[in-house]
């Protein structure tokens, strides 16, 4: 296979040995052959060149939370507690939802997701084998999971369970390796504790990890505390949820015991800043959290409640709203932001080969227009992508070694029939 070499770039690495570099990088396959200054044999003569000349180079994103079909529910029910935003706007709408409206949905927010650098994420859902075909035509890596509710009768418990199992054994490393999975119980709120056991079992039998919702708001914690006598992550712990490598959604309202039971069983945290200040559910204790030593990542949640997938805008919500709230200015550095979009990101959901540019790592990474008037001077890129940049200013996206966006268009799949598509079952729905 030809070497591919970008020259004359601006690299973020999210290397601690050498964060940013000017020069050369070398993509051998699928993996980052080099990084750095260019050398006499840095480039073979057969070699692709890119020229990188006013072109940013970093890792992909990796969102580690969202539901990505709910992009058919975006605008619908906004400015509402999370309980009332559930019961009476997204959950009427998504029994409505078939196989084909979560295939659209899912394609139009990967397009999103694709164009605006995040080249990883985790999916929560139901027609869970769309998502996972949508993910293998796109070029995208993708950690999916059967969300599984339980408040239904035992047998649709059941049917739940077996099609959860199934779409793990059916899709675990497939696509080239870019698609994994996981198994997830909703919340504890929403599945009753024997069944929570049973995923936990289906679980262990697959050597997967588990996600789940977890200590999103004050009154999922009260509920929990009146319907079974203790907190959620108590209550999960004593399930068994944390005997497996686990990833829990939110974790806003947290105590300092359970920051330490959560550092004990190393569970790590998708923090999601932006849904979490539009549902009014809280703000993480995220510097308290990262003090513990808890991998603590950034997820965008599904389009309903955020609005948009754009990951550098959690990285910047996630940088700015807790130096806010600490007095801090230092509580969250535009580095460790840019960690937990990036490199965290990839380690919370156990890829270890993925989110930093150096040798030896998957070449998933992302390209940005830095001859922009609001990304100059050149003095400081790792500030600059936090505080300044933005979704639109992707330009180019790799996953794999495999080009899937160039020159902000895409080219795995066809965005003008997706949104078509969508528009049309958006309009069957609720149009």
């Amino acid at each position: 296979m030809t070497d591919t070499v970008i020259i004359n770039g601006s690299f973020i690495t999210m290397d601690p040995a050498q964060p940013y570099v000017e020069g050369v990088m070398v993509i051998k396959g699928d993996r980052i052959d080099y990084v750095g200054p260019e050398k006499q044999d840095s480039i073979s003569k057969d070699a692709r060149i890119i020229n990188g000349r006013h072109k940013l180079y970093m890792p992909g994103l990796v969102n580690t939370h969202g539901h990505a079909a709910m992009t058919l529910l975006r605008g619908v029910g906004d400015d509402l507690a999370l309980q009332v935003w559930l019961e009476e706007k997204m959950w009427p709408n998504e029994a409505k939802f078939t196989s084909e409206d979560v295939k659209w949905g899912t394609l139009l927010a990967i397009l999103e997701m694709m164009k605006g650098g995040t080249t990883c994420f985790v999916d929560m859902y139901d027609h869970m084998n769309e998502v996972a075909l949508a993910v293998e035509q796109s070029g995208m890596r993708g950690c999916l999971t059967r969300g599984v509710i339980g408040l239904c009768p035992p047998d649709v418990q059941d049917a739940k369970l077996a099609e959860a199992k199934q779409f793990a054994r059916d899709w675990h490393g497939k696509a080239d390796g870019r698609i994994t999975t996981m198994m997830a119980p909703h919340a504890a709120y929403t599945c009753p504790p024997d069944y929570i056991e049973r995923i936990v079992e289906a679980a262990h039998e697959l050597n997967l990890p588990l996600h789940t919702h977890m200590s999103e708001t004050a009154a999922e914690v009260e509920q929990n505390v009146k319907q079974y006598g203790s907190r959620p992550p108590e209550h999960l712990a004593k399930l068994g949820v944390f005997s497996r490598p686990c990833l829990v959604a939110h974790g806003v309202h947290l105590t300092d015991e359970e920051i330490a039971l959560l550092q004990k069983h190393d569970v790590r945290i998708s923090h999601n800043p932006g849904s979490n200040l539009k549902l009014a559910s809280g703000i993480a204790r995220v510097p308290d959290l990262l003090k513990a030593g808890i991998k603590v990542s950034l997820g965008t949640d599904g389009a309903a409640s955020n609005n948009n997938l754009d990951m550098f805008e959690e990285m910047r919500l996630a940088a700015l709203i807790h130096k806010g709230v600490s007095g801090d200015p230092v509580s969250i550095p535009a580095e460790q932001a840019l960690r937990m979009g990036t490199l965290e990101g990839a380690q919370s959901i156990w890829l270890e080969d993925v989110g930093s540019l150096k040798q030896g790592m998957k070449a998933d990474f992302i390209a940005l227009d830095a001859d922009q008037p609001h990304l100059l001077p050149k003095s400081n890129y790792l500030s600059h992508v936090v505080y300044s940049a933005s979704a639109n200013d992707v330009t180019d996206v790799y996953v794999n070694g495999k080009q899937i966006v160039r020159d902000r268009q895409c080219l795995t799949l066809d965005e003008e029939k997706i949104k078509a598509e969508f528009r049309q079952r958006f309009s069957a729905l609720l149009g």
